[in-house]
């Protein structure tokens, strides 16, 4: 039953406004921080390592996180229209996998999302005249984001369904992105959902901020089942009052 639901919340994706972001906005983050890169070659000589602190600085701090928040909100726009999220909540489908397959079908553009940014990554590093591949700790990198952003697509699902409008939950991850940035040099950065993200993706570093993997992925897990069990409880508080 999760599966069908899964399936049709990407037939939705289908030919939806949501691709536009997905192709152009991480253009910008890949093309500010080559150019940065380009700027500072005094400074900046760890090729691959020093590429990429330019191009995550801005793709894991501001872009991201609202990135996903666009994905969610998108998939929960036809049902906070007027009464549509009662005449969701007939249908013969647990509770649970209507939330849990918005979550997947998210977290899936997310991905490609990570796939498309790497590409870039690696398109701009060949245009700046770097030669060879990323070094393998790059690669771990984006993996370790990818584990961020699925907690992140969960919270950005549970504020799209609670907040019925399609701009205030992407404007709030942005906030919490820049907010998070605020966080991650503090020693309570694993607290911070949005510091996971930048963490993860090791944002602006050529060197490994993450001192305790276990701590990092206890509290990705931690955040991810928080956040799927309030909105499943809360979904099914409406189902209820429905």
């Amino acid at each position: 039953m999760l599966t069908v639901c899964i399936k049709a919340e990407h037939l939705k994706l289908k030919r939806s406004f949501i691709w536009i972001a997905f192709f152009l906005l991480p253009l910008i983050p890949a093309l500010m921080g080559s150019q940065n890169y380009l700027n500072n070659l005094g400074v900046l000589s760890a090729e691959w390592y020093s590429l990429w602190t330019q191009e995550s600085l801005f793709y894991s701090n501001f872009f991201f996180a609202p990135m996903i928040a666009i994905y969610c909100g998108y998939l929960w726009r036809v049902e906070n229209f007027g009464h549509n999220r009662n005449a969701l909540l007939t249908y013969p489908v647990p509770v649970r996998n209507i939330f849990l397959g918005k979550m997947a079908a998210a977290f899936s553009v997310s991905i490609l999302t990570q796939v498309w940014m790497f590409f870039l990554f690696l398109v701009t590093g060949k245009a700046v005249g770097l030669t060879g591949l990323p070094p393998a700790p790059i690669f771990f990198w984006m993996l370790r984001g990818t584990l961020a952003a699925l907690a992140i697509t969960a919270l950005q699902t549970l504020l799209a369904m609670v907040i019925r409008s399609f701009a205030l939950p992407v404007g709030l991850s942005a906030v919490g992105s820049i907010l998070g940035l605020v966080a991650v040099n503090s020693q309570k950065a694993f607290l911070y959902p949005y510091s996971l993200l930048i963490l993860g993706m090791n944002a602006n570093r050529d060197k490994d901020m993450v001192d305790s993997g276990i701590l990092f992925f206890a509290s990705s897990l931690f955040y991810l089942i928080l956040f799927a069990f309030l909105g499943i409880w809360i979904l099914k508080k409406s189902d209820v009052k429905a």
